[in-house]
């Protein structure tokens, strides 16, 4: 997909390198604006943990519009070369960590820090969203208070989910995309 794009912010207009192969499944221009806009007044000053990042489009897209802190993951040794080439074209490496780290041995660990948006498209059909979103509530300190949980999947992959620290709250759906939108319960 040669028209990945930062599609607003300070890096507007850059583009962005894909990852090799078709390991990865970008997001669509179209959905990315519509994220972005439920988005807007929650990401100045946020800190954004995009994982299974793939190109790092979602999160270089968050720091272009105003967080304050991304951190990348994905296990693919291309993609994290890819994250960190965009990172540098868009100059938004500064306030990044990318680490080539499984989702799941993250979540295990004591949190270094909180994160106010959580952005979660793992390789489709493979239930690996459950299991992020199940990981995500057994370890609800590495979310802010108000945190939000944004699902990417595919229409057919969803399931309803019980929880104990997240509440699902919204889907959108932009064709073959569907965005699930989730809060953190207050303590």
């Amino acid at each position: 997909m040669s028209g990945l794009r930062v599609i607003g912010g300070k890096a507007r207009g850059r583009r962005l390198r894909s990852v090799p192969g078709d390991t990865t499944r970008p997001i669509t221009d179209r959905a990315k604006e519509s994220l972005f806009n439920i988005l807007a007044g929650d990401l100045p000053d946020s800190s954004f943990l995009d994982l299974f990042a793939g190109t790092g489009s979602v999160g270089i897209e968050a720091l272009s519009r105003g967080a304050a802190f991304a951190r990348f993951l994905d296990t693919s040794r291309q993609a994290i070369e890819t994250i960190r080439h965009n990172l540098v074209d868009t100059s938004l490496e500064t306030n990044a960590e990318v680490l080539r780290l499984d989702a799941f041995t993250l979540l295990e660990r004591p949190p270094d820090r909180q994160f106010e948006l959580v952005f979660v498209a793992p390789p489709q059909y493979k239930e690996l969203w459950k299991r992020t979103l199940l990981s995500l509530d057994a370890h609800p300190t590495w979310l802010s208070a108000s945190a939000w949980v944004i699902v990417q999947i595919h229409p057919v992959e969803y399931a309803p989910m019980e929880l104990q620290n997240l509440t699902e709250f919204e889907q959108r759906r932009y064709g073959s995309t569907l965005f699930v939108f989730y809060e953190k319960n207050e303590a």
